[in-house]
Parts: structure tokens; sequence; C-alpha cells
């Protein structure tokens, strides 16, 4: 017990530190692991465990929000398949080049074992990835969407790479996965009668650790594969996304054992830290490749570097592939410590680049050539607010209520914009006037601006990371009307009005307001005085709320 209590102090005061410096706290918990190591505190078996729940998890949540149409698009399978092999090219090219130069470690290795470690480089990692993009808010947009296509496609080469090199094929009993489908439609039938609490959580890992990890497990497959998979049966269910937001930080907390027990697989020493530099080193060339195909791809470089330098890492199954090559004799064991640090460098560096911002991004792609709007992929073209004065960013519950209330109660033009195309088309078949759109992208609010009639932005994105860069591009390309933002948070609260948010509105407020106003015109004694007086209510967090006349509030969905 003291043992994991020193391994709980030193992963919080660093992951603590790494916020401290504004950095993810997961760099700090890469560190943990290392200062852990060099400490030689001792071992604590379950770490393992909690390392491997976590990514279950963790691609079980991603399944649950996986349109898989989007693995057959080209600018993911075809992008996925031309990096992977100039990645393999390119890199056991490089690496062997620096064994002729008498490089440690490489010096005198086999074309085999190189090209085994430049496939082993050639992914990139999905904890990281989408950890970051969760951080961000957004998973959904179209780079986020894109990325992890990738990732689930890099995913489905892994299997095939381990079950080819385990020597042995998966069980003939692998066939009757087929039948998970009709199983998982009555599954989600037990699943809409668990209501909301626990049992709708403890559903949640079950499926993932069950039919998913185990049941993949014992027929030969890749048991967190099986987690990604039930997820992606599941993701029809109308709670889908609500369960996935009540594993989250269940998830989070066992991805801190992940992260920390990579710095445990070994310590460096000057010959591996100068391998492990050179690897790190080559990142920027797989950033740019991934930039250039998705170009080709008709995405906009806007998109193509975000979704490149987010995949701008070494993953985790890079190990996979070390310890396969150690068993196989194609490599010695040093190369397994020498791999954990390239990943956890490549975690650092990729986390430093990721952290700098969109409005990076912005500039860069303002430096390369220009791109034909009319030949872009669908989803990169830009929208029309039309004579709208009011734009509502972020479809979700809030701000599909936001819109009702200001299109019903205010008869103000109203257009809502999402960057999740199912959602945007259900709402359209319902009669509201939506575009898809991205909030995060500058080129989206330089378009907005050319819409003189558009004198109120309303920012109702469920991640407050979310809303804090769309503010900046919003400023960044000059609008000057009223900005108003939700937030869950007091601190989030103070935030917005520190930088010029006009409204700043906590959600949970609001929701207190309502069920007042709900009460009070449900009541036979209303206070009309206080009712008719329109000159606002005393600020609740900070937030003045007009009052109208006491119209009926419809109720958010």
């Amino acid at each position: 017990m003291t043992v994991a209590a020193i391994y709980l102090v030193i992963a919080f005061g660093l992951g603590g530190l790494a916020m401290v410096v504004r950095l993810p706290p997961l760099v700090g918990f890469l560190a943990a692991g290392f200062v852990i190591n060099a400490l030689d505190v001792g071992e604590v078996p379950q770490l393992e465990l909690l390392a491997d729940l976590g990514v279950t998890l963790l691609l079980f949540a991603i399944g649950l929000k996986l349109d898989v149409r989007i693995l057959l698009r080209r600018e993911v399978w075809l992008t996925t398949s031309v990096h992977l092999v100039i990645s393999v090219v390119v890199g056991t090219t490089v690496l062997w080049l620096a064994a002729v130069a008498g490089l440690a470690m490489l010096s005198g290795q086999s074309l085999t074992t190189i090209a085994l470690l430049a496939f082993a480089m050639s992914f990139s990692s999905t904890v990281f990835v989408v950890k970051v993009l969760e951080e961000r808010g957004e998973s959904h947009a179209l780079y986020g969407r894109v990325a992890i296509g990738v990732l689930v496609m890099q995913d489905i080469v892994a299997v095939v790479f381990l079950t080819v090199t385990s020597g042995t094929l998966p069980s003939p009993w692998a066939l009757m996965l087929v039948l998970l489908w009709p199983v998982t439609r009555i599954l989600r039938r037990v699943w809409s009668g668990l209501g909301h609490g626990e049992m709708q959580s403890l559903f949640g890992i079950v499926m993932a650790l069950v039919p998913g990890y185990a049941l993949f497990s014992a027929l030969g497959l890749k048991g967190d594969l099986g987690a990604l998979i039930i997820g992606v049966l599941l993701a029809s269910h109308p709670a889908s996304s609500e369960l996935s937001r009540s594993l989250f930080h269940i998830k989070e907390l066992l991805l801190v054992g992940f992260f920390v027990s990579i710095g445990l697989s070994g310590l460096p020493d000057l010959p591996s830290l100068g391998v492990a530099l050179l690897m790190v080193f080559l990142l920027p060339l797989k950033s740019v490749l991934y930039l250039a195909l998705f170009a080709l791809m008709k995405l906009r470089y806007r998109t193509a570097l975000l979704a490149g330098l987010s995949l701008m890492n070494y993953s985790e199954f890079g190990l996979i592939v070390v310890s396969v090559g150690v068993t196989t004799g194609l490599l010695a064991p040093a190369w397994l410590v020498e791999m954990s640090i390239a990943v956890a460098l490549s975690f650092v560096a990729s986390a430093l680049v990721n952290g700098r911002g969109h409005l990076m991004v912005e500039k860069i792609a303002t430096r390369l050539p220009e791109q034909d709007e009319g030949s872009l992929h669908p989803e990169e073209r830009s929208g029309d607010a039309g004579d709208a004065e009011v734009v509502v960013i972020g479809m979700g519950r809030v701000g599909f209520a936001a819109y009702q209330r200001l299109t019903d109660h205010y008869r103000l033009g109203v257009v809502g914009v999402d960057y999740d195309g199912p959602r945007i088309r259900r709402l359209a078949d319902q009669g509201l006037r939506v575009i898809e759109g991205d909030a995060t992208d500058l080129d989206f609010w330089n378009q907005l601006r050319h819409s003189e009639s558009v004198r109120i932005a309303v920012l109702a994105m469920p991640r407050h990371g979310a809303n804090v860069t769309a503010l900046a591009c919003l400023r960044e390309s000059g609008f000057s009307g009223t900005v108003a933002a939700v937030a869950r948070y007091d601190d989030e609260v103070q935030w917005a009005r520190d930088h010029g948010v006009d409204i700043a509105f906590n959600v949970y407020a609001g929701a207190g307001l309502e069920l007042a106003d709900q009460v009070g015109h449900a009541s036979p004694v209303q206070g009309n005085d206080t009712l008719a007086d329109d000159r606002g209510t005393p600020a609740v967090d900070g937030v003045t709320r007009p009052v109208t006349e006491p119209a009926t509030h419809k109720e958010s969905p």
C-alpha cells in the first residue's frame, strides 16, 4: 500500500507541475514513470491491469462515437495505406543510413531488423490522440473524425500483423463473432431499461470487458479491438453519448496507469537516448507526409495540418511490434527500453506542438498554395449564414434550446452551426435552419464576417476548450458583434468575463432559473410586479438575465 501511495503522490505532483507550465497532465504522468523507475520504489502489480482497463474502455468509448462509414472514405483508408508504406520505406532508409554512419545500437543491425523498427514507428497512438481530441472537444470535428478513422485502420493492420507473427491462426470459433450483431440488438433493449445511473455505467464496463476484451482474446484476437467493435455495434443506441460521458472520468483515471507504465519500461543511457532522439527528429516528416496526403484527398490545409499534427507521435503499439521482434530473435531486449523512450518523447513533442493552438495552424495554412474552393471535400466548403442575425455554435441540447427560444419567443433570424453531419441532417429534417461548419476554424469566422446581418454569436459547445478556440478565431477574424458563451463551472465563467465575452452563462444556473420560472408560472400567486419588471434579475454567477413578459418557456430537449 505504501508503494502505491508513492506512485500516486509522484503522478499527482508531476501531473500538476505539467499543468502549471501549460502542458497536458499526461506529460507529467510519463515523467512520473521514469522518476519512479529511477527511484526504484518497487512494483505495483495492479498497474498493468489498470493500464489495460483504461485502454480497453478508451477503445470502447471510441466505438460508441464512431461512424464506421468514415473508414470507407478515401481520405481515411487510402491515406492510411499509402502513409504506412511510405513511412516504412523512409524510416528504413534513414535508420539504415544512421547504421552505416555507426550510430550506437543501429550499427551492425540487419535490414530486416531496421525495417521492423521502421514499421513500429509508422503507427500513431490511439490513446494519446483521442485524449488530446477529447480535451479540445474536437473528436467530432472533421479533422478529429479523420484522425480517429486513420487510427482505427491502423488498429486493423495491427491485428493482421499480430495474427501473422503469432504463428497461430485465430480459433475457428472466431467466425461465430458475426452473431454479435443480433446479440447486441437484444443488449440494446436491456440497456434501455437500465436508466441513467450506475447500472448504465456498469453495463458499459461489462460490455467492454466481457463480450469485448475477454471474448475476442479467448478466440485468439486482439482484446481491445474487441472492445472497439462492441462499442461500434452499440453506437446506434440513443444513450450512447450519455454512456460515453459517464465512463469518461473512469477511463481518464485508469489511463494515468497507462502513461506511468511507459516510463517503467526502463531508463535511458546515452546511446539509447541518441537513437530515441533520432526517432523523434523523424516525427515532422511523419506529419508532413500526412499533410501532403490529406491535401491530395481534397481536405483544406487547415484540416490536413490539424490531423497531421495530432498524429505526430509514436504508438504504444510500437512496443508490441518490438516485443514481437524480441520474441522472434530479430531484436535485442534493449530495444524495448529504446522504443519506450521514443514513445514517451514523441508524446512530449506532440503535446508541445498541439498545445500551440489553432491560430498557429491558421498562420501556417495561409503560407501554403491557394486551394480551389470548388474542388474541396463537400464538408470543407464554407457555409452561408444568409440574413441571420444570430448564429448559434453547437446544436446540442443547450444550443438547440437557445435556437428555439431565440426564434419562437424573440422572433430573431437564427442559424445553427455544428460539425456533426448526422445531427445537422436530423435537425434540418425538423425544419431548423442549420449549416455544417467548424467554429474552431478561422476561415469559418472570416466567411461569417462577410454576412453583415450577423450581430450575435452564441458559443454553446459542450467543451470549454472548443469555446475558447472559437472565441480566439472569432476575435482574430474581426467580428465585432455581441458574444455569448455557456460554461459549466464558475472558473470558466470568470475566464469568459476576463476575455471580453459579453454574456457568460453557467448552464446549471440557467437550469435553475428556468425551473424557477416554470414554478412561478404554475404558482397561483405569480408575483406579477416582479415578472413585469423588464430591468433584469440580479446576476447569477455574474450573468444578468433580462426578464420579459411571462410567456410560456419551451422546455429544452
